[in-house]
């Protein structure tokens, strides 16, 4: 009785659960495709939403190259009308050089024994001095020329042009052409500014032989090879403005010369630079302080010819190129003249001249630690043969050699900065030892161009 009521209802509930699993399928359908809508629309707004950022990010990046563009042309522009109303801008740098001198002997009575020196030479004055300041002006003419003036400033309130010169800066195959007053490229020192110099003073030899240091009016051409190795060959032709004279007044050239330099590395830690360099040149007036027979100090004058030669040599270490910690230079030239022609004793009785003379110096500068260098250097003359021809019996003619050993140390708190204290023992003068205190300070204002090698 109970079996066929139990069998319908199964048969029931078996007819009525496809229903109800239909019902219930449709229901979660319908929920996975609403959310897969919603999703659907969520993601559609942040798509909108990130193409509107990319719209106004494009916008903007559009209105900056606009500014740029239009800040470019108005630089264009404004440089364009600078240019036009005469922008020349050159460099402007100021040394300002002081010292303090203790000597011995009087410079007031300093000759170099043996030798007709005239020019800026000796051991300068005593007490407290300004040192030879400069005034340097230079820059670019425009593409294809360069400019420089340079104003030296003595002691004694004088202000004279140590070089005022154009340059080319255009010329082909290393090539370039220099006109106006210039250091002559010769030896290795020669052409440096004296607040480059790694001692107060220049070594006697160039004393002796160019009157502290030869600058000239005149035009140089000089030549740099396209190679590894450093290759320099130039020549200058002038008017002979040497040892304070003038020149010569004439049509052409009084001094010619000839240099050529070498250089290059070895390995990582050294470098080095040797030259060779010839001076041919007639004085004109060349003035000079000697001592007579009778112990007179006397004023000569010498017109005639000299010829010089030249070799000089520089050699520099830095552990693995790395100069800013601790260096070592080793540097030193030889000049050997011949000079010939007439002598005016003490400025008014002419005589037949000859002198073959030589001289060399050697010197060593070290720096031990960033600001600090230490150096050393000998000079020394060789008196040659010389004959004073008619004026032998008024004139000294010895075989003395003078010589002189300095010592210096110097402070550096920056590129711009200098001070230094300079010994030396200075025996240019027979029976004269002079022994020298210097205290010295060199300043830089303003832009300056690199120092060479």
């Amino acid at each position: 009785m109970y079996r066929p009521k139990l069998a319908a209802c199964a048969v029931a509930v078996a007819c009525a659960f496809p229903a109800w699993a239909s019902a219930n399928d449709s229901e979660e359908m319908e929920k996975i495709r609403a959310e897969i809508q919603q999703m659907k629309q969520n993601y559609e707004a942040r798509i909108q939403a990130l193409e509107n950022k990319l719209e106004q990010a494009q916008a903007g990046i559009g209105q900056a190259e606009a500014s740029a563009a239009k800040a470019e042309t108005a630089a264009v522009q404004a440089s364009q009308t600078t240019a036009s109303a005469g922008a020349f801008n050159p460099g402007i740098s100021l040394i300002l050089s002081g010292t303090y001198s203790n000597l011995s002997q009087n410079p007031n009575d300093y000759t170099i024994t043996g030798f007709q020196a005239g020019g800026d030479i000796g051991p300068g004055m005593r007490s407290f001095s300004l040192g030879e300041s400069e005034l340097d002006v230079y820059g670019n003419i425009d593409h294809y020329f360069y400019g420089s003036l340079n104003l030296s400033l003595a002691s004694d309130n004088s202000v004279s042009v140590e070089e005022a010169f154009v340059q080319t800066t255009a010329l082909p195959a290393g090539i370039t052409l220099k006109a106006g007053r210039y250091f002559s490229g010769i030896g290795y020192l020669n052409s440096q500014h004296a607040h480059t110099w790694d001692f107060v003073n220049s070594p006697l030899v160039y004393q002796a032989f160019l009157g502290g240091q030869y600058a000239d009016d005149g035009v140089q051409l000089k030549w740099v090879a396209p190679t590894d190795l450093f290759v320099e060959v130039g020549a200058e032709a002038g008017r002979g403005r040497i040892a304070g004279s003038n020149g010569q007044n004439k049509n052409g050239s009084a001094a010619g010369s000839l240099f050529a330099h070498l250089g290059g590395d070895v390995g990582l830690s050294n470098s080095w630079r040797a030259g060779l360099s010839y001076l041919h040149i007639s004085p004109d007036g060349v003035q000079s302080n000697s001592l007579n027979t009778d112990g007179d100090y006397v004023t000569n004058t010498f017109n005639g010819t000299d010829k010089l030669w030249i070799a000089d040599l520089v050699w520099k270490w830095a552990p693995n190129g790395n100069a800013n910690s601790t260096n070592f230079k080793l540097q030193g030239e030889y000049m050997h003249r011949d000079e010939s022609g007439t002598l005016f004793y003490n400025g008014t009785q002419p005589g037949d001249y000859h002198a073959d003379q030589s001289g060399w110096y050697a010197q060593g500068v070290y720096q031990f630690m960033p600001e600090w260098r230490t150096a050393l250097r000998y000079d020394r003359l060789d008196s040659g043969s010389v004959n004073y021809g008619s004026n032998n019996p008024a004139l000294l003619t010895n075989s003395y050699n003078p010589n002189r050993t300095s010592f210096m140390v110097d402070y550096n708190p920056s590129e711009f900065s200098r001070i230094r204290l300079q010994l030396a023992r200075d025996n240019s003068r027979e029976n004269a030892p002079d022994n020298q205190i210097y205290l010295q300070y060199i300043m830089s204002l303003g832009s300056h161009g690199a120092h060479q090698f």
